[in-house]
């Protein structure tokens, strides 16, 4: 739960920085559709009016949180040991994008945020340049560039959208379920009871959504580099 200071404690001392970062701080304690300016106020011992001196209302809020968690990805990414991209594009591509998505495990409800905005943040903008950057040094024309950036989509941000969210549950296929639709869905069904789809963890997404999200990361870096490479 995130901390909350005590009634007749000393003034607070905010800041739009400060603010931002213990909205982060409930929203990974309660969720974020719990992330109210009332609630966050309570966290910091201010009253309400006061936030509004930092975030003009919830949707400046939410654009704020974003800037935050992006600037956990920056943090991140500088801290890993790269190679060179001019030598082994990939491997840098594939170790960046999979330590953003280390950032938003530990800020599961960050994905449904970063999809609502309709503007993009200047730290996701950094960000996408050096994705950019990354590509452009390994051997990428700006063309194949853009088209790399569109295919990655949020992949590049660590995270991908579900086309199913499955129902309430563990996961798990149901054998008289499937068996009443085996005659309209055959190859689905087929699927479904062949394979049995089990998130424990309920991270990003359903399935076992690390394999299924590195699978598709390494489809894509493969094609990319068939593309670059002319083949």
């Amino acid at each position: 739960m995130a901390k909350r200071i005590a009634p007749g404690a000393e003034p607070v001392s905010l800041s739009r920085e400060r603010v931002l970062r213990a909205a982060v701080a409930l929203a990974d304690a309660v969720g974020i559709e719990s992330l109210t300016m009332r609630r966050l106020a309570e966290v910091l011992g201010v009253e309400a009016m006061s936030l509004y001196h930092h975030v003009a209302n919830k949707e400046s809020l939410l654009d704020g949180v974003v800037e935050i968690v992006m600037d956990e990805v920056g943090e991140t990414v500088r801290a890993l040991d790269l190679p060179a991209a001019e030598d082994d594009w990939r491997t840098a591509m594939r170790m960046t994008i999979l330590a953003a998505r280390r950032v938003l495990l530990r800020h599961p409800w960050a994905p449904q945020v970063f999809v609502s905005r309709t503007a993009t943040s200047a730290p996701v903008v950094r960000y996408f340049n050096t994705i950019a950057g990354t590509f452009r040094r390994g051997g990428f024309d700006y063309d194949l560039i853009h088209r790399a950036l569109h295919t990655l989509g949020s992949r590049a941000l660590g995270f991908a959208q579900e086309l199913f969210e499955p129902d309430p549950g563990d996961g798990r296929a149901d054998p008289e379920s499937l068996a009443g639709l085996a005659a309209e869905l055959p190859y689905l069904v087929e699927m479904l009871s062949e394979i049995a789809h089990d998130d424990p963890d309920s991270t990003l997404g359903w399935c076992d959504s690390q394999s299924e999200f590195e699978f598709g990361l390494d489809l894509i870096l493969d094609g990319l580099e068939g593309l670059r490479a002319g083949r």
